[in-house]
């Protein structure tokens, strides 16, 4: 798990400063790094909280690459994520997005570890967008063979404001940068973004958290909020 999470910044770090290594013929069009932190009160562990952190470089206005890190605790254990995607926009002024992920959920007190890997299609315009995947995750416990399982994967928005300095919208969702849920496990979020000058973006964000909607049931399973920053340059 270590060294997983070690790679991960490694990439993270690599990407940041790569416009100043002058061997690669690139243009840097993009820079961001973002940090959260995150409070949630579900039914299964009751208080739980996190700490995160991505990084994302774009190329040429049309290829980008971002990593992160998720460090999480409950009262009884404590949970670490990561994250490592790449992102091609093939049509030029066109909010038309292919990506694809690596995703690692792990909860070394059980020695429970997730490696999934998430390829998506994504229409992000101004005021509303969508995103199919899916998930191809492998799980094992207590060192036990891998289990595999295949998931679609949804997500999609709708912003009432989307301004330079102001967006608020709601998404819908069952995966995103660091977890790839089952079908029936999905959040409804207020997103809130505020544009303090043009490095600097405060953002909020309050989330439902489903426990599932399967054989005509649901369950409510928590609420959380995450607030953070996020500073492009």
């Amino acid at each position: 798990m270590g060294s997983i999470i070690s790679k991960v910044l490694l990439a993270l770090v690599f990407f940041l400063y790569l416009p100043d290594i002058h061997a690669f013929d690139i243009e840097i069009t993009g820079k961001e790094i973002e940090g959260f932190a995150r409070g949630e009160y579900n039914r299964g562990f009751y208080y739980y909280g996190e700490i995160s952190s991505t990084g994302v470089v774009e190329f040429n206005d049309r290829y980008a690459v971002k990593s992160g890190i998720s460090l999480g605790k409950t009262a009884f254990d404590a949970d670490v994520k990561a994250f490592a995607s790449v992102r091609f926009s093939p049509l030029a002024r066109k909010p038309l997005h292919l990506t694809a992920a690596y995703i690692f959920n792990g909860l070394p007190e059980y020695k429970a570890y997730a490696h999934t890997i998430l390829p998506a299609v994504f229409y992000n315009a101004r005021r509303a967008g969508i995103g199919v995947g899916t998930c191809f995750r492998f799980t094992s416990f207590f060192s036990e063979p891998a289990l595999f399982e295949a998931v679609l994967s949804l997500s999609s928005y709708f912003n009432f404001i989307n301004r330079e300095s102001l967006r608020i919208g709601i998404t819908c969702a069952n995966f995103n940068d660091f977890t790839a849920r089952n079908m029936g496990a999905y959040t409804y979020a207020l997103n809130t973004a505020v544009r303090i000058n043009k490095n600097w973006t405060v953002i909020n964000d309050v989330e439902l958290i489903q426990g599932g909607s399967v054989a005509m049931s649901a369950a409510f399973y928590g609420v959380a909020w995450k607030g953070g920053a996020k500073f492009t340059w």
